[in-house]
């Protein structure tokens, strides 16, 4: 579910977009599975990443890739790449 490439120090994600309600932002849901230590089962973990969306392009449900840049604002440290997937 989840893509991390490490390319120029700079880390890429993969997510879905939950909110695109605030002008050129957008929150993005990025899945992961972690092991469970003592129990060895898989645990689906969620974060959420404020990304900025600079031609407001995106659109509540699409699956996009998200870069890691400099702070853009107090929570928006991340930057939308490419919409992978349009919503239906």
């Amino acid at each position: 579910m989840v893509e991390v490439t490490q390319t120029n120090r700079k880390t890429s994600k993969v997510g879905v977009v939950l909110s695109a309600a605030a002008d050129k932002s957008v929150v993005v849901k990025v899945e992961n599975f972690v092991m469970h230590p003592l129990y060895h089962r898989f645990l689906r973990t969620t974060s959420k990443f404020m990304a900025h969306d600079e031609s407001n392009t995106c659109n509540k449900g699409d699956r996009v890739l998200i870069e890691e840049c400099r702070p853009l604002s107090r929570r928006k440290k991340w930057r939308v790449r490419k919409v992978i997937e349009r919503a239906k």
